[in-house]
């Protein structure tokens, strides 16, 4: 008998017979024997929805109340299931964030875990019933308030539960198979990867592949978590395994590509004609985090003025950050001193994923002439030693996933596996 925690996305979960086909499953795997948590999202589009509303109460709402009111649809969701797995004749008992002793950090949208207290769960295993855990949320012992983890939040929660309770293996069910070399839905001959290491998944979520979220990796990695990708629709497949090393089964020569990732969820502000005064970047960066945002790319580009040295600065940040950052922005203008500000929102980011990236000498401009070939204007590009970014506009963006994924070898006939080796826990 194993513990198992299973964790459902929105797809899986979006209209009750999804609901009943994910209660069916999860009673299966019960009546083998197994300890069985259940992690679910809100249900398919719910949690957009919700944003829709909340800002048509006004353009910056409150990420207290935005908490309050977004945590509401994986409740709304995970006590459907319950119910649905009573019908079924198991015993089930559903619990929120809080309820199951998630305690984050205190920043609203954007909390971490910083705790797993999962006495209720363990009770509810201990008598035979199935926990049913609302993803995304959690509470801050600090302020006691409620919280959201942010984008691919129910990941987390899955995956922290595991290691808490010091499951077996963590699965994650979504309308995917596994993780692929690309979105399959954009390059047909994208491949299903079989086993990545941490660092590898890492990478891949880093660069926008929405299987796993870059926290939930994050946290598998310290605490040794193994996640199993499989599809809600045939959970019998092979899907994806991550973990430190691959098992014996699936051990290959390591290749140095992974894969394609890319991200369309971005979105550009320029200021215009700030003064070049030290310290100016730092203002920015206090601004952003006053705001509850965050941006990995700020690019200056110096522009003539009659006024003295002045610079355009380019912030590509999440496109939900957009509204939350042009306020403050406006609202400190005189401080900063710039002429005007431009938004964009067809901003995505092209990312080629391997190894030892900076040392192999021509892949950036190999990374480059593939773009640029494909007819793909390329904008800002950064790499480290695990991946290569490109800032594109998104229409363009297909273009540029299929000329990479062709340029690096990585289609169907070609093996790309991480290298071996590591710690290996049993995955189900």
């Amino acid at each position: 008998m194993a513990l198992i925690v299973q964790k459902y996305g929105g797809s899986s979960v979006r209209n009750t017979e999804r609901i009943k086909h994910v209660a069916e499953r999860v009673v299966a795997a019960h009546a083998e024997g197994h300890d069985v948590v259940v992690v679910v999202s809100a249900m398919g589009d719910t949690t957009d929805q919700l944003l829709r509303m909340a800002y048509e109460m006004g353009p910056v709402p409150s990420r207290r109340e935005l908490d309050m009111l977004l945590t509401s649809g994986e409740r709304i969701s995970n006590a459907l299931t319950a119910m649905a797995v009573h019908t079924l004749g198991v015993p089930a008992c559903s619990f929120s964030g809080a309820q199951a002793g998630v305690i984050t950090s205190s920043a609203h949208g954007r909390a971490r875990i910083i705790g797993i207290e999962p006495w209720r769960v363990r009770e509810a295993l201990d008598h035979g019933t199935i926990a049913m855990v609302a993803g995304f949320q959690g509470v801050s012992r600090e302020t006691r308030e409620v919280t959201t983890l942010g984008r691919g939040g129910s990941d987390t929660t899955a995956i922290a539960l595991a290691a808490a309770l010091k499951a077996d293996v963590c699965e994650i069910y979504t309308d995917v198979a596994g993780v692929y070399t690309a979105d399959p839905r954009i390059v047909p001959d994208a491949r299903q990867l079989q086993h990545l290491t941490y660092e590898a998944m890492q990478a891949m979520a880093a660069g926008g592949a929405k299987v796993l979220a870059p926290s939930s990796v994050a946290y598998a990695s310290r605490h040794g978590v193994t996640v199993h990708v499989r599809s809600s629709a045939d959970g019998d497949g092979p899907g994806t395994v991550v973990s430190a090393g691959a098992p014996e089964e699936l051990r290959t020569p390591p290749a140095p590509f992974t894969g394609v990732a890319h991200d369309l969820s971005s979105a550009e502000v320029t200021m215009t004609a700030v003064p070049d005064r030290p310290g100016v970047t730092a203002d920015v960066f206090g601004l952003l985090a006053d705001a509850g945002a965050e941006s990995d790319l700020v690019v200056h580009h110096a522009v003539p003025s009659p006024d003295g040295p002045r610079s355009d600065i380019t912030l590509v940040l999440p496109a939900s950050d957009a509204p939350a950052v042009l306020a403050a922005l406006r609202r400190h203008r005189d401080g900063l001193g710039y002429e005007g500000v431009t938004y964009r929102d067809d901003i995505g980011r092209v990312s080629l994923v391997g190894s030892g990236m900076r040392e192999r000498t021509g892949a950036l401009t190999a990374f480059r002439e593939a773009l640029t070939g494909a007819g793909v204007p390329v904008g800002p590009v950064s790499a480290s030693d695990t991946r290569i970014s490109a800032v594109c506009r998104s229409p363009r963006l297909p273009e540029g996933i299929r000329a990479l994924h062709e340029a690096f070898g990585l289609g169907a006939g070609v093996t790309v596996a991480q290298p071996a080796g590591g710690r290996r826990r049993r995955p189900s």
